[in-house]
């Protein structure tokens, strides 16, 4: 688990050892906070992060739901990347 600005998430996949909490903290903005599921994924030494919401909510567009994420991999990220898929922790 891990908590930053009074938000903490689970790790639910860390694929190919891609989660590095300095480097997650660092990139980090306060944005990522209203999302459910945060994903980094690294390209060129440089870790992007990307917010998507549970598919339970409604009113949100359809590439912005978590059931999307494979198609966000193969499509956006470099092929074969360390990649990580952390999740809100409802208080």
């Amino acid at each position: 688990m891990v908590c930053i600005q009074n938000t903490c998430y689970e790790i639910v996949e860390d694929y190919r050892e891609g989660f590095n909490e300095e480097a997650f903290k660092a990139r980090y903005a306060e944005i990522l906070s209203k999302y459910d599921y945060i994903v980094g994924d690294w390209g060129y030494e440089q870790l992007r992060l990307r917010g998507f919401f549970d598919d339970s909510q409604k009113n949100v567009p359809y590439d912005s739901k978590i059931s999307t994420l494979r198609e966000y991999i193969y499509e956006y990220c470099n092929f074969g990347c360390k990649y990580f898929v952390l999740k809100k922790i409802k208080n």
